[in-house]
């Protein structure tokens, strides 16, 4: 049984995916009756959507799990061969995915509540800094993730639909964030593999653990860039705060052992970037980032 979808998700599948997904969207109902004969689920009513549809399943032994469906796509397949080598290591273990079906199965983190949720501030902190390190490991030597530096050419297009200019971002950002990509990734360390989106909504409370993530993207670069969607998250009350976003870098720096200015150039760069993704593919909402960019700014 499909449940009615939001507007909004209908909206961000079209939007990004056009006729293809038009078309995933008439085929939905099928794939989640497909997915519930083949497991033999009982899938109920979805979780907040954004860009998949992820609800929970029960399978007939009564265990819980978690069906994510989405558009068979390049960051589908990031996530699940990053899934694959965390292998439940500081994450949601997989226990199905493929990228060519956009069908994933996942464990069920219970309670699961999200890290959002927890009032205090430098204690979100410090956990979110306990699920970064255990997620941490070597890139493998041949892989197909994206690169940080791959992410920053995202400004190349933001330059290329303003014909050259920055159209409503505030150039000196724009530029400082262009600058700020080319020094930090020329200066990276040895490169990793991140999650590339680890922030309160995506770290939530568990039954195996206190704390696992969920929804990698699978990127690789240095563990500093990783830092930077923390610090975006969860609202705009509390990421633009001056205050809480200083003490937010100088207690991730110290636990971490990463060099502050790192933090801040990342965060900057990031914040820009974020900003233009959202401009990119809804058209709005994009204001929030570039605010926030400008409080690292006055930081460095």
């Amino acid at each position: 049984m499909l449940h009615a979808l939001p507007e909004s998700f209908v909206r961000t599948i079209t939007g990004l995916f056009e006729d293809r997904g038009v078309a995933w969207l008439e085929q939905l109902p099928t794939l989640i009756a497909e997915c519930e004969a083949r497991w033999t689920l009982r899938v109920g009513a979805p979780f907040l959507l954004s860009y998949n549809y992820v609800a929970p399943a029960t399978r007939a032994d009564g265990t819980e799990i978690v069906l994510k469906l989405g558009v068979p796509n390049a960051e589908m397949r990031s996530e699940i061969e990053a899934l694959r080598i965390y292998n439940g290591r500081g994450i949601a273990q997989m226990f199905y995915g493929n990228s060519d079906e956009g069908i994933l199965l996942l464990e069920r983190l219970r309670p699961g509540t999200m890290l959002s949720e927890l009032e205090d501030d430098e204690a979100a902190t410090a956990i979110a800094a306990n699920v970064m390190r255990q997620l941490w490991q070597p890139a493998p030597a041949e892989h197909q993730f994206p690169t940080i530096a791959k992410w920053a050419r995202g400004l190349d297009r933001l330059r290329a639909e303003f014909e050259g200019g920055s159209g409503p971002f505030p150039a000196k950002l724009v530029e400082q964030a262009e600058v700020l990509f080319a020094e930090l990734i020329a200066s990276m360390g040895e490169p990793v593999l991140l999650h590339g989106d680890l922030h309160h909504f995506n770290i939530l409370t568990a039954e195996r653990e206190p704390w696992l993530a969920i929804d990698p993207k699978g990127i690789v670069g240095e563990p500093a860039y990783e830092v930077g969607a923390l610090l975006r998250n969860p609202n705009q009350e509390i990421a633009t705060n001056p205050k809480i976003l200083a003490r937010r870098i100088d207690q991730l720096s110290a636990e971490l052992t990463i060099d502050r200015a790192r933090i801040i150039g990342w965060g900057l760069a990031q914040a820009v970037l974020s900003s233009w993704w959202d401009y990119e593919d809804l058209g709005y909402g994009w204001e929030p980032m570039i605010e926030l960019a400008a409080r690292f700014d006055q930081l460095q």
